[in-house]
């Protein structure tokens, strides 16, 4: 297609891509589109979608908190003290005293120098990582790791390299490369902690022991692993007893928290200079008064109700055997990440609308967020999920299993 100007000369068109656009539209035709679907209540352990009454296994509220009583007062109490928003980034007229709170909490709860808040768990990424990530600077980063990470990588100056998932040879072999093509600036390697579609946990003792060797400076993406990994809920750090090896930790507040927004934590040297220099930061709105005040009553209930957390594994371990003992493929998940591997994304497709029209939602992962033919169902638990669903789950998932001849 062609966009023709004042002078009759024809040019191609940007917007061709758009038109041709047609993969989304196929799905719906077969009647198995998955995504953008509403939902017509809270977002809870049951929800209506369409109309229709599921089990929600398809959310990242590992905590139960969405719906907490303290979370909604909490919101409620700051928007009638703050109002709706802070209308200006964080540099300006933006900064709240709620947010320089929550900025000390979430430094002690983590156990570091300092903490800073961003607008989103993406920007969080996209904004440290890019601005960390210098000219002559190169940063590392795992091949499985969120989009986030692969944009934050791509922003900053530096040059950007992948080692195979969870692979701490390769991750050697690709630092020593780099070592020895005499890389002029530092480097950097960025992973999560737990990887949000697979469930399986970074063997972060082999990288930091690599990492150390070759003086690479360590970030991990918590962002499915706070609240949840560790005695106290301070992620993959804490719970391989490394906090004190990890430079960055970031996380967000759109899972265990409940809210919306993101943070790292670093010593404040490091904060200092992404406050005043990340653009991600710089040029966003904060995040509004109500998202500050819940995750500080998250962080409370956190501290003060570790029988959460303690559910939460209870009910992870118990749908991992379950699905194990079916005779599904789960992959290396050691979390309340449980992803079913289906094989073609068509297929993973078919199996989530046999799930929801059973009153079970879930998630399909396709490539490139998996590789491709590991396309997956993609399930997550809470620690308020009741026994009686569970049970539910797992027949609805067992017998659209057979169905599918994906067990016998």
């Amino acid at each position: 297609m062609e966009v023709k100007r004042k002078t009759g000369v024809a040019y191609p068109d940007v917007f061709e891509k758009c038109y041709n656009y047609a993969d989304p539209q196929k799905i719906r035709d077969l009647g198995i589109y998955p995504y953008f679907h509403a939902l017509q209540s809270a977002p809870g352990n049951e929800v209506i979608v369409d109309g229709k009454r599921c089990i929600m296994v398809g959310s990242n509220n590992y905590l139960g908190l969405v719906n907490h009583p303290k979370m909604k007062e909490a919101a409620a109490a700051a928007a009638r003290k703050y109002g709706s928003g802070c209308t200006g980034s964080r540099l300006l007229n933006g900064t709240l005293d709620l947010h320089i709170e929550l900025e000390d909490r979430l430094a002690r709860f983590m156990k570091r120098d300092a903490a800073l808040v961003f607008s989103t768990g993406f920007q969080t990424n996209l904004g440290t990582i890019s601005t960390l990530v210098g000219k002559n600077d190169a940063v590392i980063i795992d091949r499985q790791d969120h989009a986030c990470i692969v944009d934050g990588a791509r922003l900053s100056y530096g040059k950007t390299y992948k080692f195979a998932h969870n692979d701490m040879d390769d991750y050697e072999r690709v630092v020593t490369n780099i070592r020895k093509n005499q890389l002029r600036g530092g480097m950097m390697v960025v992973v999560d902690g737990v990887f949000s579609m697979e469930g399986d946990i970074i063997d972060l003792p082999r990288l930091v022991e690599v990492s150390e060797r070759h003086g690479v400076r360590v970030m991990v993406d918590d962002a499915h692993s706070v609240g949840v990994m560790g005695e106290t809920g301070a992620g993959t750090a804490e719970h391989f007893g490394l906090i004190d090896k990890v430079d960055i930790t970031m996380g967000t507040f759109s899972k265990s928290f409940a809210s919306l927004g993101g943070f790292i934590v670093a010593e404040k040297a490091v904060i200092e200079w992404v406050k005043h220099t990340a653009r991600a930061l710089l040029f966003s709105a904060s995040i509004p008064p109500a998202n500050a005040a819940t995750v500080l009553a998250a962080l409370d209930i956190i501290e003060t109700e570790p029988e959460r957390r303690e559910n939460l594994w209870k009910n992870a371990r118990r749908m991992q055997k379950a699905f194990l003992d079916l005779g599904f493929d789960i992959g290396k998940t050691e979390t309340p990440v449980v992803s079913i591997v289906v094989g073609e994304d068509l297929d993973a497709f078919a199996f989530w609308k046999a799930l929801f029209d059973n009153g079970v939602f879930t998630n399909p992962v396709i490539s490139p967020a998996v590789p491709p033919g590991r396309a997956m169902i993609r399930t997550s638990y809470t620690a308020t999920h009741t026994d009686e669903q569970l049970d539910r789950v797992i027949d609805v998932v067992a017998r659209v299993g057979r169905e599918r001849d994906l067990i016998s």
